[in-house]
């Protein structure tokens, strides 16, 4: 099963109103189970963050965790992670992208945030993700 364009919407609009309320521009990413674009969108005055949170949301989806917990799994097995992270276009393991799931616990995609710090970003995705909870 898959996140549907409804849902992504509603997760994107919780999002926006989030950075609204944090008063940071950013782009917003949901993606699919296969790590494809199914909503996206980029508040005024962003620069140069749109891939990011495209690739923090595939980062979540593609490992069923979230982007910055993949990257604590990377960093925590000693390895250069180079090829993982450059492979399908390129992942980022850095915090702002969550894993959406169903009632059921399934994984139907992700949300990801890009534009304020780490942890900013992750609280933006968090409020996409929990209005579909």
């Amino acid at each position: 099963m898959n996140i549907n364009y409804n849902d992504a919407t509603k997760a994107l609009n919780a999002s926006i109103q989030k950075a609204k309320e944090l008063n940071i521009p950013v782009s917003l990413a949901v993606v699919d189970t296969g790590g494809h674009l199914v909503g996206f969108a980029r508040l005024d005055s962003v620069f140069g963050v749109i891939e990011f949170a495209i690739k923090k949301a595939r980062t979540a989806v593609m490992f069923g965790v979230d982007s910055d917990i993949m990257g604590t799994i990377v960093s925590g097995a000693e390895t250069h992670g180079y090829g993982m992270l450059n492979s399908n276009e390129g992942l980022l393991t850095i915090a702002g992208g969550v894993v959406i799931k169903n009632k059921e616990g399934d994984i139907i995609g992700a949300i990801a945030s890009s534009g304020g710090s780490p942890q900013q970003d992750k609280e933006i995705a968090s409020a996409g993700m929990a209005v579909l909870n």
